[in-house]
Formats: structure tokens, sequence, C-alpha cells
């Protein structure tokens, strides 16, 4: 009796590929020019390169290609190049079944780490496979030129780009991961489009209900996708690249001024996760992420460190930028803070391909009495329209780039000393000007700035590439004025702005009909201050160390006082306690002088000053005077006079006009930009 032979049992092998053919998404494009090769087409290729970063999904699309070729009945051949350790007869130990297979597909993934071999490959060993052999490599570095020089080689090969997903396609993979639809929007923000990144949050959301980015996950990443690293320095510059929007050779030397910096910035440049821009180099979206994250968490101390050094340095380029360039390298320096919980409120950084700004053009003000109407109302409209009239320079004028239409703009007002009456002319500017008068009054060569219209008719004052530009602007002005006093911003909704305010060291000095005034004294706690503590406690949980400004701001005097001071403090130079309350010792000045205490640093100061009269040869009479009053043991200025062989009305000239150069010269120093003198 004939008895039926048992069905061939299932394997783990077949249930592998069911599942993956109904969990792999995207990749259409790949797979069509796959299974063209398979076919055989008369233009298909014989040779496919599948060519991305770590973690992109090139070993997934691997596996779906060889679950793709058993269904065409055809062997797929997989080689690791990571196991290939030896030379050329290692390979040929890993693939010998390519030879005795029929119509094999030779699958070789981690082609970056047998790529020494790809010239054998090339002339040697692929030529002997059979015809009809379907080749597949997948890595992470460009394939030799050789590949599309070589006119035999170069119509049967096609590379095959393996990029990050679109939105649609990592919906897709969310979806079949058994994501909620209420969580994938914010997974795919995270991600980015990255595959790996994708799953992993994906696994996160699914076992934890709520997705929240963790060390564990950023660790992983990082394992995954960049290789090691030849040394300490070499880690330090791809967390540099991470850190910055764009990585140049002047930046790397200014965070890392030890290293010899071309090596580093040229293995950077050869990582396969690192792209070339306008900026620099760039690390993709999700590796940058993660480096900056894993950093920032592991070693918080060298994250502030790199982070001040690039400060520093993309600061002192925004100084010495072209006009055309002020706002791309602001942009900058703001990218820097991107990670802090604070600005990403406030600005957007997704770059402004839309928008641009420009100076006032003949013909804007209509526009901008339009946007200002529909803003703001029709008295706002009439004050743009006198300030137009008074300050056409204040108004940077926001454009679309397809249309060059007005669709924004910023007024930043100007007001010196003399200005009083012109900005009693509105009554914002006004409630500025009675501030700065009531607090610290303008001295020689001071202005105020007043950022009095920031218009936005469709998202008025609220975050968008429109108001990333007039930040962008701001942040500019207050890095590249000269002599700056006060800088005001008005905002009509001050309980949106407040944070953000507070943030930038801007306190809420007034509020007026139109909104909050806010202000920071650029005297009392200046741009090297400012820029210390600004982002200080978003990024690192902190405000910085002693050594800047006080809490309370620098003492500001005006001309007559700061003389007063100065007359007190070298009169009683002997008088410890009397000396102990002169206002200088409040003064930048004395904050920035490296004496231990201010009482040794206004000493020193006032020493130096009277040393210096003394190196000018016409003020030789003017130091003896100074010298013999005040450095002496002398009881009265009787006895001063005396020891100077001078007569009395004569002394009293002397000392007059040498203390008076004394005070000119420490007021050069205090209000100087950067306390030169």
């Amino acid at each position: 009796m004939h008895v039926p032979a048992d069905p061939p049992k299932r394997r783990l092998a077949d249930r592998l590929r069911e599942t993956r053919s109904t969990t792999f998404t995207g990749r259409d494009a790949h797979l069509r020019v796959f299974g063209e090769a398979l076919n055989g087409a008369p233009d298909a290729p014989v040779l496919l390169f599948l060519q991305g970063p770590a973690g992109i999904g090139k070993s997934a699309l691997l596996r779906r290609f060889a679950d793709i070729a058993a269904t065409y009945g055809r062997p797929a051949i997989e080689v690791d190049g990571k196991a290939v350790t030896g030379g050329p007869a290692a390979f040929e130990s890993e693939a010998a079944e390519v030879f005795t297979a029929g119509l094999p597909v030779l699958l070789i993934d981690a082609f970056e780490h047998c790529q020494g071999l790809e010239r054998w490959l090339r002339e040697r060993f692929l030529p002997r496979l059979p015809d009809g052999t379907v080749i597949v490599l997948a890595g992470r570095r460009p394939l030799d030129l050789a590949w599309r020089t070589d006119p035999g080689w170069s119509p049967l090969v096609r590379v095959l780009p393996v990029g990050a997903f679109t939105p649609a396609e990592s919906a897709e993979l969310l979806s079949v991961r058994g994501v909620a639809p209420e969580h994938r929007q914010q997974l795919i923000a995270y991600a980015n489009g990255h595959p790996l990144a994708l799953s992993l949050a994906a696994e996160v959301t699914v076992r934890e209900g709520a997705w929240q980015p963790s060390q564990d996950v950023t660790s992983t990443l990082l394992r995954q996708l960049v290789e090691e690293v030849p040394s300490p320095a070499h880690r330090q510059a791809l967390h540099i690249c991470a850190h910055a929007r764009g990585t140049t050779e002047a930046l790397l030397r200014a965070a890392l001024p030890d290293e010899e910096i071309e090596p580093l910035f040229q293995w950077l440049r050869d990582q396969p996760y690192i792209e070339e821009g306008r900026d620099g180099l760039r690390p993709h979206d999700m590796i940058r992420d993660a480096l900056d994250t894993d950093l920032r968490w592991r070693d918080p101390t060298r994250y502030q460190a790199m982070h001040r050094r690039m400060l520093a340095h993309l600061v002192q380029e925004v100084q010495a930028a072209a006009p055309a360039s002020l706002l791309h390298r602001v942009d900058a320096v703001n990218y820097l803070h991107r990670n802090g919980r604070i600005k990403s409120r406030y600005y957007r950084f997704t770059g402004r391909g839309g928008v641009t700004e420009t100076r006032l053009r003949h013909g804007d003000r209509s526009a901008l009495l339009d946007m200002t109407r529909r803003a703001e109302g029709p008295e706002s409209a009439d004050l743009v329209a006198h300030w137009l009239r008074h300050q056409p320079d204040a108004f940077q004028v926001h454009r679309r780039c397809d249309t060059d239409e007005p669709v924004g703009f910023l007024a930043w007002l100007r007001f010196g000393a003399a200005d009083g009456q012109l900005a009693a002319t509105d009554p914002v500017t006004a409630a500025a000007w009675a501030h700065t008068e009531a607090t610290a009054p303008l001295r020689d060569g001071e202005r105020i700035g007043v950022a009095r219209f920031i218009i936005d008719p469709v998202t008025y004052q609220r975050p968008s590439e429109i108001l990333d530009l007039a930040l962008q602007r701001l942040v500019g002005t207050y890095l590249t004025a000269a002599r700056p006093a006060w800088s005001y911003t008005l905002w009509s909704d001050p309980s949106f702005w407040d944070e953000l305010m507070v943030y930038s060291q801007h306190e809420l000095v007034t509020k007026v009909p139109q909104g909050g005034l806010y202000g920071h004294d650029w005297r009392a706690r200046p741009l090297s201050s400012w820029l210390e503590a600004v982002g200080a406690e978003d990024l690192f949980g902190s405000r910085p160390g002693p050594g800047g400004a006080p809490a309370s701001g620098y003492t500001i005097l005006s001309r007559s006082g700061f003389d007063a001071a100065v007359r007190d403090s070298l009169r009683l130079r002997r008088d410890p306690d009397r000396a102990a309350v002169n206002p200088l010792l409040g003064t930048r000045m004395v904050a920035e002088h490296p004496a231990p205490d201010p009482a040794t640093a206004l000493d020193r100061l006032l020493t130096e000053a009277v040393e210096e009269i003394g190196q000018e040869s016409p003020h030789q009479r003017l130091h003896e005077t100074l010298r013999v009053t005040y450095f002496e043991d002398v009881p009265s200025q009787e006895a001063a006079a005396a020891r100077l062989h001078l007569p009395m009305t004569t002394y009293r000239r002397y000392l007059n006009r040498a203390v008076d150069r004394v005070a000119d010269r420490l007021w050069l120093r205090e209000t100087s930009p950067h306390g030169d003198h």
C-alpha cells in the first residue's frame, strides 16, 4: 500500500521571510530595480550598489532582496564584509557557494570593510561568476571611480542611494510596528526619516505607551551609526561637528586649539554620515542629535567648555561679517542653542528658504502701512508713517523669495542724547526714553535702540520664518552695536514672550497700552557677561559662576558723577573706610580688572592712570603734582605745594588739570566697547 510522503516541514526561515514581507516598508524604487535585474531585462543592471550612512536600512533592504530572490527560485549567497578579515582568499571562502549555485544572487553587506579588495573584485573575482548572476553591494562609502570609467562595467552598474524615509514612509513603518496614530507625528519629527531611529522609537512607544527619548536609545543609535574613532581628538571633532550648524577648519581650530586640525577635518569629511554644505561639514540629522545628546549627558563639563569656545568664535564671525551675511552668521550662533528648552519654543531652526530680509525700498511704504493696519490697527499705521519719514533706515523688510512681495518688517529705532523730543512723539519710544532718563541717562556717544514694530500680519508675533528673521536681526544688533546703552523691545503679548525675554536678560521695564516694553542696559551688563549668561541655564541647568557682571549689574554713572567719584577716590586713597563706598567700585572697569578684589582693582587703576600721564612728556608737572599729593605721605595740599615749590594758585590749577586727565583716561576705559584705553 502506498503511503503518501509527509509534506515538507515548515522552517523558521519561511516564517521570518513572511514576517519581513508584511512588515517591510518603503524603498519601492529599489525593489523595482532589483526585480528588473532578476528578470534579466535588456537594460537591467548586473551590479547594484546601495550607498548610505549607517542605520539607514541597507541591511534590511538586502534581507528583503534575499527573500525576493527566493520567490524566484534563485539562491542568495550573503557575505558580511565585517567577516572578511583576510585578503582575496578569505573572500573566496565566504562566497564559495556562488560558483556552484544556479543563477545565484550575491549580496555583500558592509562593503566598506572589504573595500580594499574592490579592484580585485572588479577585475578578477566578479568576472568569473556565471552569466546571469545578480550582484548587490551595500556600503557607506562611494564606489571607486573605475566602475564608471571601465567600458565593460559602466553600463552594468547602478548606484542606488539609500536615504531617509519620507514622512509618508515613516508613518507607514510606525503603523506596521503598532504605534498609535496620536504618537506618530512626534516620532517622525524625532527620527527625521531615519529607519533605525524610527524602529527604536517605535519599540519604546509600544512598550511604554508614550515616547520620551532616553539615553539607552541614544547609546544604541551611536553604537550602530558611528564607527570607531581613531583618538579622543577625533571624537571631540565629531561632537563639535554635531553641535554646530556647519563645521569649518576655522571653527575646529577655535574649539580644539591644541590639536592639528587639517587631518581631523579630512577625517570628518571622509565619514559616510557627514555631508558637505555651504557652511562646512554637517552630520546626518539623526546622528547629529544623538552625538550632541550623548556628550551633554556623558560629560557636561566638557560639553560646556566646547560650547563656549565655539560660541566665542562664531560671535567673532558675526562681528566681522559683511552686512549681506550678518543674519546667516547670527543663525549659526542661534543654532548652538537649538536644544535648549526655552529658545526652541520661539525659534523654528528650520532655515528661511521662503523669506528674506532687505532694506527699505522705494515703493514699500504702502505695503508696510497696510500690513500694520491689518496687524495692529490704524493708529499704529499712522506711527509707522511717522517713523518712515523720520528714520527710514530703521526698517528691515521681510519679503517672499519667489515674488519679492513684502510680508513683514522690523523697525529698530535709535536715539542719542539729543533726541529726547523725537522720542516723545511716540508713546512707546517716549516710555523707553523716560525709563532711560529715570535709571541711567545717556552719556556722550551712547544710544538707545527700540524694536518698536515687529509686524507679520499672518502669524502676528508668533513663531514663524518672518519672526526668525526679526529675532536674528535683533541679536545681530546686540552683537555689533557700538556704544549701546539700552535696548528695548515691545511685545503685544508679554505673557507669551516673557520667558524668552528673561532668558535674554531683558526685563519688563514698563507696560504701555500697546503691550509690554522689555529692556536691557548694556552698560550695566555688557556683551561679554550677556554672552556668558544667555542660554547657560537653558542648556546647562545653571547660570555661570563668578567672574562676569554682578547679579545686579554694573554701576552706571553720568560723566559728572564719574568725575566726582574719581576725585573722591584719589582724595580718600588713605582712608579705606570712606573709600569703600565709592561708586567706582561697582563699575565695569573695576570688575574686569584682574586684581583680587574691587578696592585693590580701583587703586591699581588710579595708579596706572597716573603713571600713564607721567609717560606723556608735556604733562610731567601734572604727574608730579598727582604723585606728591596722593601717593606720598604729605599732611595737606599746602604741604604738597611746598614740596613741589609751587604757589598755591599754580598748584591748584595743576592739580585740577591732572585729576581731569586721570578722569579722562578712566572714562575712556569704562565706556569703550571692550574696555580699551
